[in-house]
């Protein structure tokens, strides 16, 4: 059965929207590192928890260790980040429809980064268009080439594309700024793009474009963007 997975991850905690959270409690959670805490916290148990819990007192760490049905603990030198495990797990255990990972923006850019590139990666490619990385300022998509329709987040004002790879034929032919077929050998992110409308599209023939949807550091209240 194809399940939406959530993985809750040890990003900065003031960008975690928690009430969005909360609408997805029902669905299958794993906790990474000190987000299994963070879990447990909001009344969530997940199924897995895993990581090297580096982030985790040895406090946090007993109460995942005595609330999780099963706990995967890594050195802190190892192969995978901590993200790049939880996403294995969804992998190897379920048959994901989506996977939403929370808290992976803010903080450290070094590992902002390695988020961001991971879904490129083997052997996390093929779930690529289903990875979903959210926090309270952002959402960020990732596309194949193709041809796509894209829906606007209500409270997300700025729209961006982002070939994460040399990309050929972006083409934005509705939005408030236009592309029409452009080439790049270099990533580039088109940044403070906005919606015209509530539905707009975009294509590209090669390459690997991102879309972030985001707001303001300063901007109130909460958003309902993620399905």
């Amino acid at each position: 059965m194809n399940e939406k997975i959530n993985i809750m991850v040890g990003g900065p905690e003031a960008l975690i929207p928690y009430d969005q959270v909360a609408d997805h409690r029902s669905e299958t959670w794993l906790g990474v590192d000190l987000g299994a805490t963070r879990l447990l916290e909001h009344g969530i148990v997940p199924e897995y928890a895993a990581g090297d819990f580096d982030s985790s007192t040895p406090e946090q760490l007993a109460r995942v260790k005595a609330a999780v049905p099963k706990v995967d603990i890594y050195p802190p030198e190892k192969d995978y980040t901590d993200t790049q495990i939880g996403i294995l797990l969804a992998m190897k255990y379920y048959q994901p429809a989506s996977i939403t990972i929370w808290g992976t923006t803010g903080g450290r850019l070094d590992q902002l980064l390695a988020n961001l590139y991971t879904p490129l990666m083997e052997p996390y490619r093929k779930y690529l268009a289903k990875i979903h990385l959210v926090d309270r300022q952002n959402t960020v998509d990732f596309y194949e080439p193709g041809s796509y329709e894209i829906y606007k987040v209500p409270e997300m004002p700025y729209l961006a594309f982002v070939n994460l790879t040399p990309v050929t034929g972006l083409t934005l032919p509705d939005e408030k700024y236009n592309l029409d077929h452009f080439d790049s050998s270099l990533p580039i992110s088109w940044s403070s793009n906005e919606f015209v409308g509530t539905i707009n599209h975009f294509s590209f023939d090669t390459g690997i474009v991102a879309v972030i949807q985001s707001r303001d550091v300063h901007s109130q209240g909460s958003f309902k963007g993620v399905k």
